[in-house]
């Protein structure tokens, strides 16, 4: 409907491997009577990653980080005058996967385990019947590689000393702990930075509040990356089945798609692609920005 306002929500399909096969995780809301997947509207100022994580988390009382986009339901509801966006993705469990132990309420009365064949009959929604199609299609479990290009810096022409040493802006800073919600919904282990102040920097109040160190290399840097250096990197991310963070700057960043068999998206300051691998490949890209106030 032309000027109604638009509600931004986000959830996973939850999936885990069980003795009779693949299943994957439902709900049920008492106020529709409907069998869905967990998901719920984005809090003001929150990034859709984030909330598909919390919102996960309290729907159902498992902690999860996410795989690869399912893509967005768009519909309306209440009584159509309200457009809906829900953002999706493969959930995957961190820790245990019992919710025998969850306690009802007046939101979510019943949470389940479902066998994946039989999940769209359970489900009430064609919507989420399509969305779940999208998880079979994805296929086997792959890991994401984020790539990031580092947060807004101090401009150059106010900076005396030596460039390598530069740091972030305030504006920059807020970017950066804007981002560490987002790199904690993919779960990134592994954290790979520029030399340079500026792009270790940029993952800084990620690694503090993870408690993850930050592996620094010259091969990334403004000054001394090469073609070959960058694929070197990117080779070594991409054999590690881990959660992991390419932290670098925009004139280095054509080399790493260009090692990841990608365009190069031409991300902003503090922005984000995350490519998601299995066995060397890239499998699928989603982009993220984040706030630049």
């Amino acid at each position: 409907m032309p000027g109604a306002a638009e509600i931004a929500a986000a959830g996973a399909v939850v999936s885990r491997k069980a003795s009779t096969g693949n299943e994957v995780l439902l709900v049920h809301r008492p106020k529709y009577d409907d069998w869905s997947f967990p998901k719920g509207k984005v809090d003001p100022g929150e990034h859709v990653t984030a909330a598909a994580v919390r919102e996960v988390a309290e729907e159902t009382g498992l902690d999860i980080r996410l795989g690869p986009p399912l893509g967005t339901q768009r519909y309306h509801v209440a009584g159509g005058t309200q457009a809906k966006e829900a953002h999706y993705w493969v959930g995957r469990v961190v820790g245990g996967d019992d919710v025998s132990a969850y306690s009802p309420n007046h939101e979510i009365d019943a949470v389940s385990w479902v066998p994946a064949d039989l999940a769209a009959q359970r489900l009430t929604y064609r919507r989420d019947r399509e969305t779940l199609a999208v998880l079979e299609a994805v296929g086997k479990k792959t890991h994401p590689l984020i790539v990031l290009r580092h947060a807004r810096a101090r401009p150059r022409r106010s900076w005396k000393g030596d460039d390598r040493k530069r740091p972030l802006s305030r504006v920059g800073e807020f970017q950066a702990e804007q981002l560490v919600p987002v790199l904690s919904a993919f779960g990134a282990q592994r954290l790979l930075s520029s030399s340079s102040r500026r792009c270790w920097q940029t993952v800084s109040a990620y690694a503090d509040v993870v408690d993850a160190e930050i592996e620094v290399t010259d091969a990334l840097s403004q000054e001394d990356a090469t073609s070959e250096s960058v694929r070197e990197q990117v080779g070594v991310l991409l054999a590690a089945k881990e959660a992991s963070v390419l932290c670098t700057h925009r004139p280095v960043l054509p080399w790493v798609f260009e090692a990841l068999g990608l365009e190069d998206p031409k991300l902003e300051p503090g922005s984000i692609l995350v490519a998601h691998h299995r066995r060397g490949k890239v499998r699928a890209t989603e982009q993220h920005a984040v706030a630049f106030h």
